[in-house]
C-alpha cells in the first residue's frame, strides 16, 4: 500500500456531473499542474478510448496511467504531447510504472521521436529525460538501440547551437551507453570527438561541464590502452589547449581526495578503527581474541602494531593525526592490504621478523610515501590557469593514487634493502624514493605496467650514477673558463636568433579578431616585407593559405613604428578593462605609430607566436629581445655549442685559471734564420 504522503486527493467537477474527490497514488506533487492542464484538454489524451478527464483521474492504476501517457505522447496536439512527456519524465522514476510503460513498447515510441527529430526543444528535452529515467531501471538493454538513435544523440552534443538542457541529457545518455557495452563505446567514439567535449568544458554552465567531464572519464575508463591513447591524442590541432584541459581534468579528479588528506583519524570513529585493526588482522594470523583478557588483548595489539611499523604502537591512531596525509594514508594502506594481500603480508612479515636493525617500518613508510605522492601529484592545489603538465598514466587508471602507492611501497622495500638502510637512514631512503618516482613520472608513462617497469629499473645504483653525472655536468658548466666561453659565444648566437625572428615575421602569421562578445570569427594576416622596411596586413578568409604581400592592402612603414606594448598596457586591453582574462592578457601586444596616435593591436594564438612577434618587433626597433622563448633558445644553443667545443677535452680537467705564460728566454739563438738560408 502507498504511504499517506504519496496519496493526493483532487476535487474535480465535470460539466453536468456532481463534484467528486478523486484519490491518486504514485503521482508526484510536482505533476499536479500538469494534470490540471491535461484535464482542460478534454479527451485529447486518448483517441480510441475517448476517456474524459474525470475517468482518467478515477482510474488510479499504474497500468491505466501508463496507457494514458502512451496515448498522450502520440496526440496531434503539441501541448498535450509536451504535458504528457513532462509527466512521463516525472513518473518514470517509479520502476512499477516503468515496467508497465515499457511493456507497451513505450520506450520505442520515445526512440522514434528522437530519431525523427521534428519536435520543439522543450518537448525533446522531456523526451530524452523520460527515456533516460526508463533506461536507468535496467529493464531494457542499451544494446537494442539503433545506430540512427546514437547518431541523433551524438548530433545534439556536437551541435554548436543547441539547447543546453538537451545537451546535458544527451551527454548523460551517451555516458550510460559507453559504460554499458564495449560495442556502444566504439559507436560513440566514432561520433564524439575530444575537441567537442573540451569545448563543453569551456562553457559557464556548470552542469553541462560536469556531464561533459563524466562522459570523457567514462570513455577513458571504457577504452583499452590503445584506444585510450587514441582518445587523448586524437587531434594534434588542439595542442596546448587540449593539454591544459586534460591537466585541469586530472587536477579536479585528484582534488576529490583532498578532504581525506586533510582529515585526521578520529579514535572514536568505529569505521576508521575497524580499518586500522583490519591492517593488523590481515598481516598476522592470530587466534580468537574473544577469550583473552582486556590487558592481554591490548598487549597483543600493541605488539602487532609495533611489528606493522607504527611509532605509537599503543595508540596507532596518533600516527595518522598529521595532516596531510591524514586518512588518505589509512586508505592507501587498506587498499594495498585488500588488493594485494600476498605482497602486503610478505612486506610486513619479512621486516617484522628481522632483528638486525635493518627492518623497514611499513606504517611509517606508508604514511610518508602517501605524503610524497600527494605532493608530486599536487593534490589540494587549485588548477593553474596556464598549466598543461598532465600525466597520461592518470587516464589509464581509475584509482591512480592507490595503484601508484601499491607499486611504490614495494619499490621502497626494495630500495631500503639496496641501501642497507637502518631507522636512522629513513629520511635518506624517502629522498631516493621521491627521486625515483619523480624521474619516472617525468618520462610520461602511459600505463601502470610501464611505470612499474621503469621505476624498478631505476634502482639505487642508477640514481647514484645520475646524480654524479648531473653534478659533473653542473660543475663543468659553472667552471670560469666555460662561463667566459659562453659570454664570447652569446653575440653570435643572439644574432642567429634575431635573424630567425625576422624570417618568421617575413613569413607572416594569421591572427584572430576578438570582438566585445569574444566571437572569434574574423581573421587577418600580418607579415614583414623581405627588405624588413614595411609591415603589410589585411583581412583574409578562413581557408586562405599564406597570402602574398600584394593581397594585403594595409601597410605600416617600420620607420613610423614608435613602440611595442604588451598585456594590460595595450590599447585594446584598456578599452575592455576588467573583461579580459589572464590568458588573453598574456597573448596581447600592440605597436604604436605616427607619434603614438595610432596602434595596430594583436592577440596571438599561442605563447610561442607572442614571443616570436614581440622579439621580432623589438629587433626592428633596435631593442633587446626579452621573451622567455628567446632566453630558453639561447640557453639551448649555448649548451649545444659548449658541448661541441669541449668534445676534445672529455675527461680532461679544466682549470679555473689559464696557465701562466713563461718568461722570455735570455736569447733566441735557437731560432732558425730563414733569411740566411735563402742566401
Amino acid at each position: 500500500m502507498p504511504q499517506q504522503k504519496d496519496i493526493v486527493k483532487i476535487a474535480v467537477q465535470m460539466p453536468g456531473a456532481y463534484p467528486q474527490l478523486i484519490q491518486l497514488d504514485q503521482v508526484s506533487r510536482c505533476a499536479l499542474p500538469v494534470i490540471k492542464r491535461m484535464l482542460t484538454r478534454v479527451q485529447c489524451a486518448c483517441n480510441s478510448a475517448k476517456l474524459s478527464g474525470s475517468e482518467h483521474l478515477r482510474n488510479n492504476s499504474t497500468g491505466r496511467c501508463a496507457e494514458d501517457l502512451y496515448k498522450g505522447i502520440q496526440s496531434s496536439d503539441s501541448g498535450v504531447r509536451c504535458d504528457s512527456l513532462k509527466l512521463l519524465a516525472n513518473v518514470s522514476t517509479d520502476i512499477t510504472f516503468a515496467q508497465e510503460f515499457i511493456s507497451r513498447d513505450g520506450h520505442s515510441l520515445l526512440v522514434k521521436i528522437v530519431e525523427d527529430a521534428h519536435e520543439a526543444p522543450l518537448i525533446m528535452t522531456h523526451t530524452l529525460t523520460a527515456f533516460m529515467e526508463l533506461m536507468d531501471h535496467g529493464i531494457v538493454s542499451w544494446e537494442n538501440l539503433s545506430s540512427v538513435f546514437i547518431k541523433k544523440i551524438a548530433g545534439f552534443v556536437n551541435a554548436k547551437v543547441q539547447d543546453t538542457s538537451i545537451q546535458q541529457v544527451s551527454l548523460a545518455i551517451l555516458e550510460s551507453m559507453v559504460l554499458s557495452s564495449n560495442n556502444l563505446f566504439n559507436e560513440v567514439k566514432q561520433e564524439i570527438t575530444l575537441e567537442r567535449l573540451i569545448s563543453h568544458l569551456q562553457v559557464t554552465n556548470q552542469q553541462l561541464q560536469t556531464k561533459a567531464m563524466a562522459l570523457l572519464m567514462a570513455m577513458l575508463l571504457a577504452a583499452g590502452e590503445a584506444d585510450r591513447q587514441n582518445i587523448i591524442h586524437s587531434s594534434s590541432s588542439v595542442g596546448d589547449e587540449m593539454a591544459h584541459y586534460l591537466y585541469v581534468l586530472q587536477m579536479v579528479r585528484l582534488n576529490h581526495l583532498e578532504a581525506r588528506m586533510r582529515t585526521p583519524l578520529d579514535s572514536y570513529n568505529q569505521e576508521q578503527r575497524d580499518m586500522l585493526h583490519g591492517l593488523r588482522q590481515a598481516a598476522f594470523e592470530t587466534e580468537s581474541e574473544s577469550g583473552l583478557s582486556n590487558e592481554r588483548r591490548r598487549s597483543l595489539c600493541a605488539k602487532e602494531f609495533k611489528k606493522l611499523g607504527f611509532s605509537n604502537n599503543s595508540n596507532p591512531g596518533q600516527d595518522l593525526s598529521r595532516c596531510p596525509p591524514g586518512l588518505l594514508a589509512l586508505d592507501t594502506m587498506a587498499y594495498f592490504a585488500s588488493r594485494y594481500p600476498d605482497a602486503y603480508s610478505r612486506f610486513v612479515l619479512e621486516n617484522s621478523s628481522r632483528e638486525d636493525k635493518h627492518e623497514c617500518p611499513f606504517a611509517r613508510s606508508s604514511i610518508q610515501l602517501t605524503l610524497i605522492l600527494c605532493e608530486i601529484l599536487r593534490i589540494g592545489e587549485p588548477p593553474s590557469e596556464t598549466g598543461s603538465d598532465y600525466h597520461p598514466i592518470f587516464f589509464a587508471q581509475d584509482r591512480l593514487l592507490e595503484e601508484l602507492f601499491c607499486i611504490c611501497i614495494q619499490l621502497l622495500n626494495k630500495t631500503w634493502k639496496e641501501m642497507r638502510a637502518t631507522q636512522e637512514d629513513f629520511d635518506k631512503v624517502m629522498q631516493v624514493i621521491r627521486e625515483q618516482i619523480t624521474r619516472t613520472l617525468s618520462s610520461k608513462p602511459t600505463s601502470l605496467e610501464l611505470f612499474k617497469n621503469k621505476v624498478n629499473a631505476l634502482n639505487y645504483s642508477e640514481i647514484l650514477k645520475l646524480r654524479q653525472t648531473e653534478r659533473l655536468h653542473q660543475e663543468e658548466t659553472l667552471a670560469p673558463p666555460v662561463l667566459e666561453l659562453k659570454e664570447r659565444l652569446k653575440p653570435e648566437l643572439l644574432e642567429l636568433i634575431r635573424q630567425q625572428r625576422l624570417n618568421r615575421l617575413s613569413h607572416g602569421t594569421l591572427f584572430r579578431k576578438i570582438s566585445s562578445r569574444r566571437r572569434q570569427d574574423k581573421l587577418w594576416y600580418c607579415r614583414l616585407s623581405p627588405n624588413h622596411k614595411v609591415l603589410h596586413y589585411g583581412d583574409v578568409e578562413e581557408e586562405t593559405e599564406t597570402p602574398s604581400i600584394e593581397a594585403l592592402q594595409e601597410k605600416i612603414p617600420v620607420a613610423d613604428i614608435k613602440n611595442v606594448v604588451t598585456g594590460k598596457d595595450c590599447p585594446h586591453m584598456k578599452e575592455n578593462k576588467g573583461k579580459q582574462n589572464k590568458e588573453v592578457l598574456d597573448l596581447a601586444f600592440s605597436i604604436t605609430y605616427d607619434v603614438e596616435e595610432y596602434s595596430l593591436n594583436f592577440i596571438a594564438s599561442s605563447r610561442t607566436d607572442f614571443c616570436l612577434w614581440t622579439d621580432g618587433l623589438n629587433v626592428l626597433l633596435g631593442k633587446e629581445m626579452s621573451s622567455e622563448s628567446m632566453r630558453s633558445e639561447l640557453e639551448i644553443l649555448l649548451s649545444m655549442e659548449i658541448k661541441l667545443r669541449l668534445l676534445d677535452l672529455e675527461n680532461v680537467p679544466i682549470p679555473d685559471t689559464a696557465p701562466p705564460i713563461p718568461k722570455a728566454p735570455s736569447n733566441f739563438n735557437f731560432c732558425y734564420d730563414f733569411s740566411q738560408a735563402e742566401q
